[in-house]
């Protein structure tokens, strides 16, 4: 197996490189690759990138290794979030790859924020090793108690963001509607910063993001920082209303305007008068509905089924879809004039898997929401995700995001027996296995002489196409359904929505 070190280059390494140090003295990496053998030396600087070439080429007359040099610009090399950025970018390929090597970070090269980043990474995400170098005790293998990081990171990880406050300039000083929206990757804090510029204003929003990113709760967030947070917040799934109910749902219905209206009823629309109409899964809706949609948006009124009198109404839509509309706009699955109205301000929420960072913090707080949530329950008890457990969950691809992250961990805290959620626990609670536990071995092959469930063994494999699927053609339904076989996009709505996945 080859053994790579990686190291970000420190002052004292750029020294050894010039000579400005004692006779002998090489500096942590010069010192680390003489007395210890590795097949490859990955380094991160953001030093100037003369410097940063002269050095390399002192370590290749220093010893005869394969060299990768990554240049990071840092606006400050203690920010932890730049830090990070720059360390994971380095590392992604070297842990992708079909055998991933044995991998040393070194501790003493660059600032206490860049060993202390090694150190979580080495106990949260990455199998490494962790290494450290003087003149007094040369190289050694080193390691830090998880007790001890555990202990301190949160501190770091909840100090205020810099970054966060410059992209906020501007905003209402105070949004503690937001607090529940846990994050610290740069995507996210952009996302964030987006919504409370626009949360005060009453433009409608149109927020787009894969099932279960978060779009009701960002969308109950925009409402409860706006003037409206006083009145009603309506949240409509359009995708559940029947084709021949939408109108009547959506403005309302007058006595004896059809079979079963009994009564007048106010629609969505009137009930959420002077508050925000959420329109979850706008994208659902038939043209035919659509049109009436435009001009309800347009005039400001609507007009009950059974009725010819328009009734006005002051509501600020904000809408939400799990697919891109701009292309159900261009294959005319959706009105353009419509598109254009409801998003006069659009936010993408992005994937769990694009939120670096995040799931750490989330696994955290999501555990303490479901330990609230079952503390009445007989027999139950406080619970706790061991490391590898953790480490599980920080390798899956989470295709169902945030939401499949909590099921996965009410579902793991049913099966745990005593405090602690364990590695096992979770490979149970995980619908699809990152190694694919749909293969033949595993699908094929089970001892039927044992008994089996088919129906959860093709279940399991449809949901694991479905989400596929869905993955490679960007939550476009039609091209998903082409791509499974299926005759169009509504059948392979009812599967999504039969597996909980739509």
């Amino acid at each position: 197996m080859s053994r790579y070190l990686v190291s970000w280059v420190g002052m004292t390494d750029l020294k050894a490189s010039e000579g400005a140090l004692r006779e002998g003295e090489l500096g942590p990496i010069g010192q680390a690759i003489t007395k210890m053998d590795f097949d490859k030396l990955v380094l991160i600087g953001n030093y100037e990138k003369t410097k940063l070439d002269h050095f390399k080429a002192w370590l290749k007359n220093l010893k005869s290794i394969d060299i990768e040099l990554n240049c990071e610009e840092l606006s400050s090399p203690t920010d932890l979030g730049e830090i990070y950025q720059a360390v994971i970018k380095v590392l992604e390929p070297i842990y992708q790859q079909k055998q991933s090597p044995h991998v040393s970070f070194h501790l003493s090269p660059g600032t206490p924020a860049m060993a202390v980043m090694w150190i979580l990474l080495s106990q949260m995400r990455y199998e490494a090793e962790l290494i450290e170098s003087s003149i007094e005790s040369g190289v050694k293998i080193t390691s830090i108690p998880f007790d001890i990081s555990a202990e301190f990171i949160p501190d770091i990880l909840n100090k205020s963001d810099q970054t966060l406050q410059r992209l906020s300039e501007g905003l209402a000083p105070n949004a503690p509607e937001f607090v529940s929206i846990i994050h610290q990757s740069p995507v996210m804090q952009k996302v964030v910063a987006r919504a409370r510029r626009v949360a005060p204003r009453s433009i409608p929003v149109l927020i787009e993001g894969e099932s279960g990113t978060g779009k009701e709760l960002f969308a109950r967030a925009i409402h409860q920082s706006s003037p409206r947070k006083g009145s009603p917040f309506i949240c409509v799934n359009c995708g559940a209303i029947p084709s021949d109910l939408v109108q009547s749902e959506l403005f309302g219905h007058k006595k004896g305007s059809f079979t079963g209206a009994i009564k007048d009823r106010d629609g969505h629309f009137l009930k959420a008068n002077g508050g925000t109409l959420f329109l979850d899964e706008i994208g659902e809706l038939s043209l035919d509905t659509q049109v009436k949609l435009l001009r309800a948006i347009q005039e400001s009124e609507v007009v009950p089924v059974g009725s010819t009198d328009p009734v006005s109404v002051d509501i600020r839509i904000i809408s939400a879809t799990n697919r891109c509309l701009l292309h159900e706009v261009q294959e005319r699955h959706f009105r353009e004039d419509l598109y254009y109205r409801i998003a006069v301000a659009s936010i993408k929420l992005p994937p769990l898997r694009e939120r670096e960072g995040d799931i750490k913090l989330l696994i955290d707080r999501l555990v303490e929401q479901v330990n609230e949530e079952s503390k009445s329950e007989l027999g139950y008890k406080h619970k706790k995700v061991s490391i590898r457990g953790k480490k599980i969950m920080l390798k899956h691809h989470w295709p169902g995001n945030v939401r499949e992250l909590l099921n996965t961990i009410r579902s793991a805290a049913v099966w745990s027996d005593g405090g602690e959620i364990t590695e096992d626990d979770v490979k149970d609670a995980l619908l699809v296995m990152p190694n694919d536990s749909t293969n033949s071995d595993s699908v094929l092959n089970q001892d039927v002489s044992q008994g089996i469930d088919l129906e959860v063994i093709i279940s399991k494999i449809e949901r694991h196409y479905l989400s596929k699927a869905m993955e490679v053609s960007s939550n476009n339904k039609s091209k998903a359904a082409k791509l499974l076989g299926l005759k169009n996009y509504q059948t392979l709505t009812n599967k999504l929505r039969k597996e909980g996945l739509d």
